[in-house]
């Protein structure tokens, strides 16, 4: 007998999160027992997770037809696993959480009014963070300098928790890019945006799976895929650097020919060198940067393998992102 056609999808990257999965069902199946229509749908990514995560998964899956679990073959990183849960979601819209719950799902019901009243997408933007001092600070000038940098305005404070309607789910399953910034590409899809001001919490159980290089690399992918503010400062650096020398040079004739004298600077000379080598040698990493991003994308490698499906403890097929030519209107909710 086929199922009802859920009416709203709720995707959770996990990786190594055994410790805190019981206390996410707790709080988020209820949730989507207090919306309206439905059956809902809970898409759980184990993203090559090595504790017991998959199988507490599984286990869930057995108890609650309305849990589907994507097993990917192996950790392809956070942003991989969210695209992944997103391909098999099936819902008028899609709600995008972070299993650690600094993210409330209490929040969801928030998320469903916004789009209730027309929105294709709604971001939530972070308030009241918990986390370290110089994190805290370092998001927020992050998020600012990306804004700042790219020729796309992106909201502030705004991670990856938020609704999306079903057409611009579609839309981003049709975007082969490898280093994915899917808050980016969520605001450059367009269409009616709204933010909500949701409190981030603290982590429920367990340590952060984004270390120190993991962020840097997430906050590069973001400034890279959005800005090429970054290459054209290399120009910039250059043209200013041949001003100063016309002008220093410039100075050396007039003392030369005036005061009869030969300006001396042995060591401003070294320094000056070292430094044009080491601005050359930044600038030649950061063209590197752009041009590893074209070798990814010419592999055209798939950005995920999915090891199985298991719904109602069932495996099933696994599909890939639907190869949607124009994607269509998303039900009434």
């Amino acid at each position: 007998m086929n199922q009802p056609r859920p009416i709203l999808s709720v995707v959770i990257p996990l990786h190594n999160e055994q410790p805190v999965i019981p206390e996410l069902l707790r709080r988020t199946l209820p949730v989507l027992d207090s919306l309206e229509g439905g059956p809902h749908e809970l898409v759980l990514v184990d993203d090559g997770s090595t504790d017991a995560t998959l199988a507490i998964l599984e286990d869930a899956a057995q108890r609650d037809l309305r849990i589907l679990v994507v097993s990917l073959s192996r950790n392809f990183g956070h942003q991989a696993a969210i695209t992944a849960g997103l391909a098999h979601t099936t819902g008028d819209a899609a709600v995008v959480l972070d299993g650690d719950l600094q993210d409330p799902p209490e929040a969801i019901p928030v998320l469903v009014q916004e789009f209730k009243k027309g929105y294709d997408v709604v971001y939530v933007q972070r308030t009241n963070r918990k986390e370290a001092l110089y994190l805290r600070f370092c998001y927020w000038l992050f998020y600012r300098l990306l804004n700042w940098l790219s020729d796309l305005r992106l909201p502030v404070d705004s991670g990856d928790f938020g609704l999306m309607s079903r057409r611009v789910v579609q839309l981003l399953m049709q975007f082969p890019e490898h280093h994915r910034y899917l808050r980016g590409l969520r605001s450059w899809v367009g269409f009616r945006q709204v933010g909500v001001p949701i409190e981030r919490c603290e982590r429920a159980a367990g340590k952060s799976k984004y270390s120190a290089l993991g962020l840097l690399k997430l906050a590069s992918d973001g400034l890279l895929a959005f800005s090429i503010v970054p290459i054209r400062a290399a120009g910039l650096v250059g043209v200013g650097s041949m001003m100063a020398t016309l002008l220093y040079a410039g100075y050396s004739v007039v003392v030369k020919l005036v005061l009869h004298q030969s300006p001396k600077g042995f060591t401003a000379l070294t320094l000056l060198i070292t430094f044009l080598a080491g601005i050359n040698l930044l600038f030649l990493g950061i063209i590197g940067e752009y041009v590893g991003r074209i070798y990814e994308e010419a592999k055209a490698r798939p950005l995920y393998i999915v090891g199985k499906l298991i719904r109602g403890g069932q495996e099933a097929l696994p599909k890939s992102a639907p190869p949607v030519a124009l994607a269509k209107m998303a039900g009434p909710f």
